[in-house]
């Protein structure tokens, strides 16, 4: 495909990762000795190519232990609130990349373009927003980068990271047990421009579908259960606008 199929990308930098992938072994020992954690499927993650790390959302935890605890540098769609103040200089030393979730980001699509062009691995969690966590909606993002890069597509599951009955920003008690779990992944369908927004539509909904069977799946695996929405789910969810699909799908399409 030539490039000019691809949203551009010619201005936009690497997202800053050398002090991340030096901290990452740190983080990671920092996390088991502080919690009970389980990573399952990492067989599942190629070694090499562009990778799309698609997760279900429960919890605070969920991305940093994504970003800790891959087999890969992972660079993740991370919600622009967060590159506040010294947050923020933590995240983008960590690499992360900032997305506005009220519409369409084009620095964030074309910066995670750029790292899935150059063979990295790019998070998203496509819920849009911590809730229940069984992939009920999806936004459409996760399924425009798979059609622009082709990247494959890992399915990742999000176990303990949010206790029953617990806030959207709870962090579970030390010594808690997490799970991780990688599943078969898909290949993405690389297609040319135009891509048509029902054309999207429908690779969202194929890839929410498989996501919301991993999480099925990985349940049973683990022998653990999702936590349920939380109490205050409305906090974390007005950002989450604009087009969704699934059979929980609350906007209309406009």
């Amino acid at each position: 495909m030539s490039t000019k199929d691809l949203p551009g990308r010619e201005d936009v930098a690497y997202p800053r990762h050398l002090l991340a992938r030096t901290l990452r072994p740190l983080g990671a020992a920092m996390v088991r000795r502080h919690w009970r954690v389980r990573v399952h499927g990492v067989e599942h993650v190629p070694h090499r190519g562009p990778v799309l790390l698609a997760g279900n959302h429960i919890g605070l935890l969920d991305g940093p232990l994504l970003v800790a605890l891959a087999p890969r540098m992972v660079h993740a769609w991370v919600k622009s609130e967060m590159f506040e103040g010294r947050t923020g200089v933590v995240m983008r030393a960590a690499g992360q990349i900032s997305v506005e979730r009220t519409g369409v980001d084009p620095g964030a699509v074309r910066t995670a373009v750029r790292v899935l062009c150059e063979d990295g691995v790019v998070a998203v969690y496509p819920e849009g927003s911590r809730g229940a966590g069984e992939v009920s909606h999806t936004r459409l993002g996760l399924a425009y980068l798979a059609m622009v890069t082709g990247a494959h597509v890992v399915p990742v599951a999000h176990l303990g990271t949010r206790l029953p009955g617990g806030s959207v920003a709870s962090v579970p008690p030390r010594g808690s047990r997490f799970d991780i779990v990688f599943g078969p992944g898909v290949d993405g369908e690389q297609r040319a421009w135009p891509r048509r927004r029902t054309d999207v539509q429908v690779v969202a909904e194929q890839l929410r579908q498989r996501l919301a069977a991993h999480v099925v799946e990985a349940q049973q695996l683990t022998g653990r259960t999702l936590p349920g929405p939380p109490p205050d789910e409305a906090v974390d969810a007005p950002g989450r606008e604009g087009p969704e699909v699934g059979p929980a799908l609350q906007e209309e399409w406009r």
